[in-house]
C-alpha cells in the first residue's frame, strides 16, 4: 500500500466512524432486531471501504476480483469499434473513450479524458514491467492504449480507423506513464483471500454475541489491536464505531489489511 492510498483509506474510516456514531447514538427503530442488522450491515459497508474495495487507487467503483486479464478480455469485444471523437460506446469510441468503457464494464469508474486516467492507479516504471490490463499514456500525453502482454496493446488509433489489437510500436522513451489500475491474478487472489476472512469475521458480528466476531477479526493479519476489546463486545459495550476505531488505530500501529 503506498503513502496515498493509506492515507486516503484513513480518510475513509474516519469518514465511517462518524456515520456510525449517528447511527449508534441517533437512530430508533421499532425493532431492536431491526436496528442490529442496520448497524450491521453499515459496519460491514465500512470495513469494505476501509478495504478498498470502493475505489482503487482514486477511482470509485468496486474492483472486486477484477485483474488485468479481465480487462483485456472486455477490451477485445471492442476491437472493430470505429473511432469516433468523443465517442464512448460499441457504435463509436475513442482512445480515452475505450479504456473508460471497459473499466466501467467491470466496475470501475475512471475519468473521461486521458489527462484524468494517466493520474489513476499506481505507476509502472518501465515498459518491461508492464502487465495485461496496464494504461500506457504516450503521444505526450494525447493517447492511451491498453496493454495486452505479449508485446501488443488495444487501442482506438484515429479518425478513420478501428479499435485494434497491435504490436506495441512504443519504447520507455515514447511513454509519459504507465498506470497499473487492477493487481494481477496473483495479487487479486491473495486479496480475495483476505476479503474471504474479513467476511467470515462480519458474519459473526451480526448477531449479538459480539465477542466472537471481534475475536475473529484479530486473527487476521496485523489487527492484534482489536483483540483487546472482546471482553467488551460481550458485554454489549462495545459499538461498531468502536471497532472500526480500533482497526484505524491497528492500521495506523502497521497493521496489515
Amino acid at each position: 500500500m503506498t503513502v496515498t492510498d493509506a492515507i486516503g483509506r484513513i480518510s475513509q474510516i474516519q469518514a465511517t466512524i462518524a456515520q456510525l456514531d449517528t447511527i449508534t447514538t441517533g437512530s430508533t427503530t421499532s425493532s431492536a432486531s431491526s436496528t442490529t442488522n442496520a448497524s450491521s450491515t453499515s459496519f460491514a459497508d465500512a470495513l469494505a471501504s476501509a478495504l478498498g474495495t470502493s475505489g482503487v487507487g482514486g477511482a470509485t467503483g468496486s474492483a472486486g476480483g477484477v485483474t488485468g486479464a479481465d480487462v483485456v478480455a472486455d477490451a477485445k469485444k471492442y476491437l472493430g469499434v470505429p473511432y469516433v471523437f468523443g465517442g464512448t460506446s460499441s457504435s463509436g469510441i475513442d482512445c480515452s473513450g475505450l479504456v473508460q468503457r471497459v473499466y466501467k464494464d467491470l466496475g470501475i469508474d475512471l475519468p473521461r479524458l486521458v489527462s484524468g486516467q494517466a493520474k489513476m492507479g499506481t505507476e509502472v516504471p518501465s515498459l518491461a514491467q508492464a502487465q495485461p490490463g496496464d494504461l500506457i499514456v504516450t503521444n505526450g500525453g494525447e493517447h492511451i492504449v491498453i496493454y495486452a502482454g505479449n508485446g501488443k496493446v488495444i487501442h482506438a488509433p484515429s479518425e478513420g480507423r478501428n479499435v485494434s489489437l497491435v504490436n506495441n510500436w512504443m519504447d520507455d522513451s515514447d511513454i509519459v506513464t504507465i498506470r497499473r489500475i487492477v493487481p494481477q491474478a496473483a495479487t487479486a487472489s491473495a486479496s480475495a483471500g483476505g476479503a474471504s476472512a474479513f467476511a467470515s469475521a462480519l458474519a459473526s458480528l451480526s448477531g449479538s454475541a459480539g465477542a466472537s466476531g471481534i475475536s475473529g477479526l484479530s486473527e487476521i493479519s496485523g489487527l492484534s489491536g482489536l483483540a483487546g476489546l472482546s471482553g467488551a463486545g460481550s458485554s454489549g459495550s462495545t459499538t461498531q464505531a468502536d471497532l472500526l476505531r480500533s482497526l484505524l488505530s491497528s492500521v495506523m500501529k502497521g497493521g496489515s489489511l
